[in-house]
Order: C-alpha cells, then structure tokens, then sequence
C-alpha cells in the first residue's frame, strides 16, 4: 500500500509561482510518478508525468510553464508551476504506479490563481 501526501498548494495571482510536493510512503517499488488536475465540473486530466529516468511529459496547456522533477532517495515528486493563469484553478492530485501496475492517487491540494 502506497500513501500520498501532497502540499504546496494556495491562492496566488496571475503570473505567480507556486510549487507542489507529493511525498509517497509504504512501499520501494514507485514507477511513474505525476501530477493530474480537476476544475469544478470537469474530468481529471493529465498535467505532467516522470519515469524513473527522468522523462517527462506535459500537457500542451503547460509545457515551457511547468517543470516535473523528482527525488527517488525522499520518494517525493515535485510540480513547480511559473506564470499560472487563472485556468490554472484546479484541484492538483498526485498519482503514482507501482512496478505492478497498482496505481495510487493522493487525497489532492487546490490550487487558485486569481485573475
């Protein structure tokens, strides 16, 4: 069983930063790790993902905005997000999969960018 604990989230303006962490316990055997967003009323989508080695894939709608890094000694995966916009404003949910596939998802941290 793997825990996800997130935090960094906030309220901050129009072009601010702000940057997440999720810290993951219980097991050695995390995979890929990334991050997933939902804004009210709509389905949870994909912002970045990172394997093991450090390959990571974004969203259109954040590339060259958001940087996916992770620290495998800490087992913790960080989002840092520069020049948010307004529809930036989501809840942010940590994800990880296992080496056998188990997937677990953190309980999420909200994020507002006001305009």
């Amino acid at each position: 069983q793997v825990h996800l604990v997130e935090s960094g989230g906030g309220l901050v303006q129009a072009g601010g930063s702000l940057r997440l962490s999720c810290a993951a316990s219980g097991s050695s055997s995390i995979n890929v790790m990334g991050w997933y967003r939902q804004a009210p009323g709509k389905q949870r989508d994909l912002v970045a993902i990172i394997t093991p080695r450090g390959s990571a894939n974004y969203a259109d709608s954040v590339k060259d905005r958001f940087t996916i890094s992770r620290d495998d000694a800490k087992q913790t995966v960080y989002l840092q997000m520069n020049s948010l916009k307004p529809e930036d404003t989501a809840v942010y949910y940590c994800q990880t999969i296992t080496a056998i596939g188990t997937i677990y998802w953190g309980q999420g941290t909200q994020v507002t960018v006001s305009s």
